[in-house]
């Protein structure tokens, strides 16, 4: 056995030793946690690691990843900086000048940040705005949501039938049936050498920032099987659990499923709906800027109900994407009658997923409570589209200020998680802890404590993982760590009214880093999964 002894630090440990400086690994597991001298004394054959005052914390899960797309969207064309369609344009230019890819997989566009004028700045690209650009090469351009894509002819032509799809539009972005189409298109002219460093590069990205385990959200109108199979196949230090998006109707479908896919568990991103960007999330009322449109429904009540009791039937774990509250309401009634039906304790010792659950109401989240679920949410989302201004107000008015409400969901007893959704939002745990403590809406935040239990506790709970150890630095877990460069740690308490800040450790109460906005972030030195380190900063 070897034994690593780290000193002189800080240690985000258990409530009864919330002054750690120190912590001891035997073979990949934590075995003591305490000060420098005990720990000295202790392990006296131990090799010494000095921390040099940095603090050491469970290393994160971001529990919502599509792992090929992350990899293009750091590697490739990234468009989530351009500042309105002419710029959009020119940099895809200057990506087509400089490749020759086969086909142009952009990502990020998002026309709702982009300040309106008279010249339509602030309106999507066209197909022939990029057939300008691009010729006859195939193109295809995500909104920064996924759930829609401008695509020059190029593509378009490799797609027989396609102006008979709902969804489409010869001119605009294709969004539900024309947008899944159009989206296998692309995918199938991305190269398995070109997929496989996408992937790899995704994963390092995650484990550069403190990560190491992600949930991947794939499907047939997502990754396709190939890309999905085809992340089994990695040799990577991060962990990754493998959610596939494709509906069931019986039990014996479940297991026929999970052979065929090589899936650990059939949900994750199945979708109820689509998004509200691309103006396809299932709203009971009309879009507040599209009157005439109250999103695109997926999946019927029957079908939600049938999967879910098929899943339960067969003990794997389900989850759908729900973001409006058409699609909310419609997986909180099938899980209603199948608690009566079923009981909750089966359905709950499935640990069901809720991906996104951006509109739930109180009422339906008692349901999702005495049911079990987990809810998989993305903080980020709210920093990057709750302001008055901003996405959630153009699309949904007055509605849009209730969105995500986690004190909500956390006082109704449902389980969090949270996640960067990533390409739509970057990998940044801290990020994301801070989001969820800052609300826009304040009475929808939640502690930074809480925030980020969510973020590691949490992640280990939504891959059916609660065994009260993993996730936390305390003996027996898993050596799953990262080690931070950090300017303060704080104690704070859930809301601003009753807010205290402490570095007493009479209170009992481990402190983690200042996540107030304006705060300095923690930056990652070094990320170390099960022992082993799989990123350390140069």
């Amino acid at each position: 056995m070897t034994t690593q002894l780290l000193l002189g630090g800080m240690v985000y440990s258990s409530p009864a030793v919330p002054d750690a400086t120190a912590m001891a690994v035997t073979d990949g597991m934590i075995v003591w946690v305490g000060t420098d001298d005990v720990g000295r004394a202790l392990h006296p054959d131990a090799e010494v690691v000095d921390l040099q005052g940095r603090f050491v914390s469970p290393a994160f899960v971001d529990a919502h990843v599509h792992l090929t797309d992350t990899g293009l969207a750091l590697g490739g064309l990234n468009l989530s900086a351009a500042s309105g369609r002419s710029d959009c344009l020119r940099r895809l230019a200057a990506y087509l000048a400089a490749h020759d890819d086969d086909i142009v997989w952009g990502f990020g566009w998002d026309a709702s940040a982009w300040p309106a004028d008279s010249g339509g700045q602030d309106l999507p690209p066209t197909t022939a705005d990029i057939d300008a650009v691009a010729g006859g090469r195939p193109v295809y351009l995500a909104r920064i949501d996924e759930h829609s894509a401008a695509a020059s002819t190029g593509l378009r032509r490799l797609v027989p039938g396609l102006d008979a799809d709902h969804g489409y539009s010869p001119e605009q972005p294709l969004v539900a049936d024309a947008h899944h189409r159009v989206r296998a298109a692309a995918r199938s002219l991305i190269s398995p050498t070109a997929r496989r460093k996408a992937q790899i590069r995704a994963l390092d990205r995650a484990a550069s920032r403190g990560v190491v385990s992600v949930h991947e959200n794939g499907g047939p109108d997502i990754s396709g099987i190939d890309d999905f199979r085809s992340i089994a196949d990695l040799d990577h230090g991060v962990a990754v659990r493998r959610y596939w998006g494709e509906a069931v109707t019986a039990a014996d479908d479940v297991h026929a499923m999970l052979e065929r896919t090589g899936a650990d568990a059939i949900g994750g991103d199945l979708f109820v709906d689509g998004a509200l960007g691309s103006h396809t999330a299932w709203l009971t009322e009309p879009y507040s800027d599209w009157t005439s449109t109250s999103g695109v429904s997926y999946l019927s009540e029957q079908a939600v109900l049938d999967h879910l009791r098929a899943t339960t039937e067969a003990r794997v774990q389900a989850g759908f994407h729900m973001i409006g509250d058409g699609a909310a309401a419609t997986v909180a009634n099938a899980m209603e009658l199948l608690a009566d039906e079923l009981g909750t304790p089966a359905l709950a010792r499935c640990v069901h997923r809720l991906e996104h659950a951006e509109m739930v109401t109180p009422e339906q989240a008692e349901i999702f409570a005495r049911c079990g679920v987990v809810a998989s949410m993305q903080p980020l989302f709210d920093a990057a589209w709750g302001g008055p201004d901003d996405l959630y107000a153009t699309r949904l008015g007055e509605r849009g200020r209730r969105l995500n409400d986690f004190a909500m969901l956390a006082r109704a007893g449902v389980s969090l998680t949270f996640s960067s959704d990533s390409p739509v939002c970057d990998i940044d745990p801290w990020a994301t802890v801070r989001a969820a403590a800052h609300h826009r809406t304040a009475s929808s935040s939640i502690s930074p404590r809480a925030a980020f239990a969510a973020t590691t506790r949490g992640g280990w709970r939504a891959a059916g993982l609660n065994d009260g150890l993993t996730g936390t630095l305390v003996p027996g877990a898993p050596a799953h760590y990262a080690v931070w460069d950090v300017d303060e740690l704080v104690v704070a308490a859930a809301t601003e009214n009753v807010q205290r800040w402490s570095t007493d450790p009479r209170s009992r109460v481990p402190a983690l880093p200042d996540v107030a906005p304006g705060a300095r972030l923690p930056e990652c030195v070094e990320t170390v999964a099960g022992g082993r380190t799989i990123f350390r900063r140069a």
